[in-house]
């Protein structure tokens, strides 16, 4: 694989290749088929897929047709919560919003605090758990009901999940974890055990129903690892393979491909204020020319562009994505006018997550597995 980038489940840098990615993870990419099929299935395809945000899958024509015989499935993703929510973080769980909306399934979200404790020197366990809460609060804020979204956090529902876990690290060999996700032999056993406690989520629908429930993974690219370990011992366990459904980054600000927990100004979270988010926005790298003028007079490049791709994601209308379009490559609009479109855009989104993301501070509890299974 070219050096130019970088993916693991940890890191990515550089700018993404993702052909390279999809031949080097072996997924396929989302074909016109599998998406009209879905379409006729659904009713509609959500933007997210239709625009490419959603671009390879493993599988997931099998969920389909598991769908349509009216088998059981499940939907399963998850956050490692190291931080505040940003945008990119939304894009999975938006679209599993959809899928539980449009199909009836349930979700099981893995907050995996014990994860990025492990992998952050510095971390505290008060601290990556708290992280958990303060995240549940911004996937109830979406609007998923409460039967159909469980909640699970490693450190306090580790009994949902060790004994699946056990039955995965069995299987799992060192040399293939090792391989998988390039540990050394400076990396901690608890980072090496970590695999296991993901993966068994992706068989816990089937032990909770005792029936065979097959899963779909909605995630971006960069949790393929596991999931392909996941499938490599599936049916050895009894259990089916879990199909996957996988992202693109969402591009930083500053015109990388991934915007950055850990790099303020490359992200919007959902707690920034309006300021904050005007501010970054008015920062943010464009595909636009360096002068007005020029602008004007040459156009200016979207498809390079993170405020038009923040567009696309905040903005389901296609007639409204199509002018932006066609007005920034024609000299019509200003980066400037564009970018204060797309904060209008944000600040309307944010205010209605923001007020429901307070809403749910108190019922968190009500979402939780570990409760409801009391």
């Amino acid at each position: 694989m070219s050096e130019e980038f970088y993916v693991t489940p940890w890191e990515v840098r550089g700018k993404v290749d993702y052909r390279k990615l999809l031949e080097k993870f072996g997924a396929k990419e989302l074909d016109v088929d599998v998406v009209n099929r879905l379409g006729s299935m659904a009713g509609e395809v959500h933007y997210l897929i239709r625009r490419g945000f959603f671009y390879a899958h493993r599988d997931f024509d099998k969920i389909l047709e598991v769908a349509g015989r009216g088998l059981p499935w499940a939907l399963y993703t998850g956050r490692g919560p190291s931080g505040p929510v940003h945008i990119g973080h939304l894009v999975p769980w938006i679209l599993a919003k959809w899928f539980v909306d449009r199909f009836g399934v349930e979700l099981f979200f893995q907050m995996t605090d014990d994860e990025k404790f492990l992998d952050d020197e510095e971390a505290t366990l008060k601290e990556t758990n708290g992280y958990a809460y303060e995240n549940s609060l911004d996937l109830i804020a979406l609007g998923f009901p409460q039967d159909k979204l469980h909640i699970i956090i490693d450190t306090e529902d580790i009994g949902v999940l060790y004994k699946i876990a056990l039955k995965v690290a069995k299987k799992l060999t060192w040399s293939a974890v090792r391989a998988t996700f390039g540990f050394s032999d400076s990396t901690n056993t608890g980072l090496i055990f970590f695999p296991s406690l993901q993966i068994a989520v992706a068989f816990l629908p089937t032990e909770l129903r005792g029936e065979t429930v097959h899963v779909l993974i909605p995630a971006a690219i960069d949790q393929d690892p596991y999931f392909r370990l996941a499938r490599d011992i599936a049916e050895t366990l009894g259990y089916p393979k879990p199909a996957t459904l996988y992202s693109r980054f969402i591009s930083s600000l500053r015109g990388e491909s991934k915007m950055s927990a850990s790099v303020a100004e490359s992200a919007i979270y959902t707690t920034d204020d309006e300021r904050s988010i005007r501010v970054k926005i008015m920062n943010a790298f464009t595909g636009g020319q360096p002068t007005a003028e020029l602008q004007r007079k040459f156009g200016g490049n979207p498809d390079i562009c993170p405020v038009y791709e923040y567009h696309k994601l905040f903005d389901p209308n296609d007639k409204n994505i199509g002018e932006i379009y066609e007005n920034c490559r024609g000299g019509h609009i200003l980066c400037g006018e564009c970018k204060a479109l797309l904060f209008d855009k944000i600040k309307s989104f944010l205010k209605i997550h923001v007020e429901a993301r307070e809403k749910a501070r108190d019922k968190i509890h009500m979402y939780r597995l570990s409760a409801k299974l009391r």
